[in-house]
């Protein structure tokens, strides 16, 4: 037999990982036997593409190591991504778990992360993990698709692994392959912060909450009637007097520029496009109360604490509401690196149609002028689009149909489905119910591929799931109202049309109760789902 050292394995030809931890699982380093477990019968969420289990199982130890490889210009980023896992797991195991760059595949007992290249099945946010008794071996083509797989191996851990003190163990991965990449490029959720104002961790929170889940978008709601939540420095009124009160009366807020850079940063680590929104003409009277030159008749307006809507607009025909916009949008822009501005225009009652789409042909070349792509809700079709402008359907099939027409892209957001402030159902005490009552099946069980008539997969960018927050105060109302129903909503985003199911899903779906409640998540227990009080079934396939 040719000898065989594990500390010295084959470098790093990426094609030769499987066969390498295949000899890696058979000929064994000394180590005590593995447990026996079924990759097969783990609880992943998004459902991955591919799986193949092999029926044994790595085991973490206070000598695993965390090594990471690619091309040198990426190795600040590699190990940053390398000492992200590291800080997941290091508080429950108690291991130190270093963090090195790498020429080639590690010795056993330690998990790779190596950046390859020409897979083009896994795109820009697919990875294969490769998991034997000696390696867990992470690979994808961009620093992205390794950070979506990395959610996967905190998911394959026991969910003691999210908790912050050390706990027992053991710390173990079932064996096998996984290959996995999303079915739509966006996936995302929207938070209103203008209705009620959430500070910088919150919003940090947030992130990290729909990246477990691999959602690359964060849509912020900040600016409505309510306040105006970004401050502008051309425009300082806009946050000092229109971001000072909230829905119901209370205090308000606003992020500074400094502060929503540094909100983009952190979403940026985590692979996650901040989009800004600053809806407009409607939903403007925070706008329209801290500078009375956006009014048509010169008079400023009253700040407004209620949840009505419709009742605003900008003077769209005045050329000072337009030096407004463009000072507006050239400083987000500014601060935002991704590609889109949300200009919102949903619910523009009091705004006539010719002054309707006399004033978003107008806003569209701004944006576009600035560098960006628009973004809007529904409405926004009733203008010219540009090709590269967005429609956010929400609502009116019709809406989303003309914009196809016009060779828009669409964001299926339904109401029906999507929408994350529905109640449950008739005895839950926040949210509304003006769409529907939204229960966690009702909110898995549609495919954005077929939900509107004349509008496939290729006419849609992606699938977003807001939470407007007229009833929502804090993070703990805002989690129950967004958990359970976005694991599924990532997972109609992220996993094919033929590898979703109900019934199969509910079982996975309950199984996280202790993934939700180690990471302190206040969810909705919904009868429908069957709960179980296991560790991410750390004893499945023994």
């Amino acid at each position: 037999m040719i000898p065989f050292k594990c500390k010295h394995a084959l470098q790093t030809p990426l094609r030769v990982f499987t066969v390498l931890f295949a000899l890696m699982s058979v000929l064994g380093c000394g180590k005590e036997p593995a447990t026996p477990k079924d990759l097969s019968k783990e609880n992943l969420i998004p459902k991955p593409v591919s799986l193949t289990a092999a029926g044994s199982s790595f085991r973490l130890s206070e000598k695993t190591g965390i090594y990471v490889q690619g091309p040198a210009e990426a190795a600040g980023e590699l190990e940053r991504i390398g000492q992200y896992l590291a800080d997941r797991l290091k508080p429950a195991t108690g291991f130190p778990l270093p963090v090195s760059m790498a020429t080639e595949a590690p010795a056993s007992g330690n998990i790779y992360l190596a950046l390859g290249g020409g897979d083009t099945e896994l795109g820009e946010e697919g990875y294969e993990l490769n998991i034997t008794e000696g390696l867990v071996a992470l690979t994808a083509n961009t620093p992205a698709g390794l950070f979506r797989g990395l959610q996967t191996i905190r998911q394959l851990l026991p969910a003691s692994i999210e908790l912050g003190e050390v706990q027992p163990g053991p710390w173990e991965i079932a064996s096998g392959k996984i290959r996995d990449y999303p079915g739509y490029a966006f996936r995302g959720s929207m938070l209103d912060v203008s209705r009620h104002f959430f500070g910088v961790e919150d919003v940090k929170r947030y992130i990290d909450l729909i990246s477990f889940y691999k959602m690359n978008v964060l849509h912020l709601g900040l600016t409505n009637d309510q306040g105006w939540r970004i401050e502008i420095k051309s425009w300082p009124n806009l946050a000092t007097h229109g971001g000072s009160t909230q829905v119901g009366g209370g205090k308000g807020g606003y992020y500074t520029q400094e502060e929503y850079a540094g909100l983009v940063q952190y979403a940026q680590e985590r692979y996650i496009t901040i989009i800004p929104e600053i809806d407009m003409p409607g939903h403007t009277n925070a706008a329209l109360a801290s500078y009375a030159e956006l009014n048509c008749d010169g008079k400023a307006r009253e700040l407004y604490t209620g949840t009505e809507v419709g009742f605003s607009t900008l003077c769209t025909r005045k050329d000072s509401t337009y030096q407004f916009v463009d000072d507006v949008i050239r400083e987000l822009a500014a601060l935002t690196p991704g590609p889109y501005i949300h200009i919102g225009g949903d619910e523009s009652h009091v705004t006539g149609k010719d002054d309707y789409i006399y004033f978003m042909n107008k806003v569209q070349d701004i944006v576009l002028a600035h560098g960006k792509q628009m973004i809007g809700w529904e409405e926004v079709t009733l203008a010219s689009l540009k090709p590269s402008s967005v429609a956010q359907f929400w609502a009116n099939a019709d809406h989303a149909k003309a914009a196809v027409a016009q060779g828009a892209k669409i964001i299926m957001s339904p109401a029906t489905k999507a929408y994350l402030d529905m109640q449950y159902d008739s005895t839950t005490t926040l949210g509304l119910h003006w769409a529907a009552y939204v229960e966690v099946d009702s909110a898995y069980i549609w495919d954005p591929a077929t939900f509107v008539g004349g509008i496939s997969k290729d006419n849609i960018l992606g699938i977003e799931s807001p939470l407007w927050t007229e009833t929502i105060t804090n993070m703990d109302e805002i989690e129950y109202m967004i958990f359970p129903r976005l694991a599924g909503h990532a997972e109609i985003g992220w996993t094919p049309a033929s590898g979703r199911d109900w019934e199969e899903y509910k079982i996975r779906l309950g199984r996280h109760k202790a993934r939700f409640e180690a990471m302190g998540v206040d969810f909705y227990t919904s009868a429908l789902v069957p709960w179980e009080d296991v560790d991410a079934m750390s004893d499945s396939g023994k």
